[in-house]
């Protein structure tokens, strides 16, 4: 997933977003203790995505802090 993808959705639909994120991230650690996970590099992209959605969300704060300070 690409940052200028999350930079298009809306708030609730980024939220929902990073949640579904999360989760998928969870099962793929229980897959990988398991030995069920076919690539670990997907454990990887899987956090570059969660963090690519908190930075646009948090990058959405700022930016509406900003406009209320003026």
């Amino acid at each position: 997933m690409k940052y200028s993808e999350l930079a298009e959705i809306s708030d609730v639909e980024l939220a929902t977003r990073l949640k579904e994120l999360r989760e998928g991230y969870m099962r793929m650690r229980f897959q990988h203790a398991t030995g069920q996970l076919d690539s670990p590099i997907k454990l990887r992209a899987a956090r570059k995505d969660i963090a690519r959605a908190l930075t646009a969300a948090s990058q959405r704060k700022k930016s509406a802090a900003k406009k209320e300070a003026k």
